[in-house]
């Protein structure tokens, strides 16, 4: 189920339909706060790096269709065993289509 949150600078969107799936949070920014879009994978035992892939590959960035601008992706990793978060951040420019 799709949730928005508002804040001061994001709207927050959880389980966002975006492209083959759907993107755990999503960060829109405000008009004219000059922040980047988001979008954060989380992963649970496997690789951060494998986040990113899913992001790239399921193309979560086509359901941010009205966004153009700087956006970060982000992939989370908890390691149950370590119990320690690994993560991995890629700028993305997206122009409108």
């Amino acid at each position: 189920m799709q949730r928005k949150e508002q804040k001061k600078d994001y709207t927050l969107i959880r389980e966002m339909p975006a492209g083959k799936g759907f993107a755990d949070i999503v960060f829109l920014p405000r008009k004219h706060s000059g922040k980047p879009a988001l979008i954060v994978e989380l992963k649970w035992n496997q690789t951060e790096q494998g986040a990113i892939k899913q992001i790239k590959d399921n193309q979560y960035i086509k359901a941010l269709e009205e966004y153009s601008g700087n956006l970060l992706l982000v992939g989370i990793n908890y390691d149950k065993k370590s119990k320690k978060h690994n993560c991995i951040i890629e700028s993305f420019e997206k122009n409108l289509q």
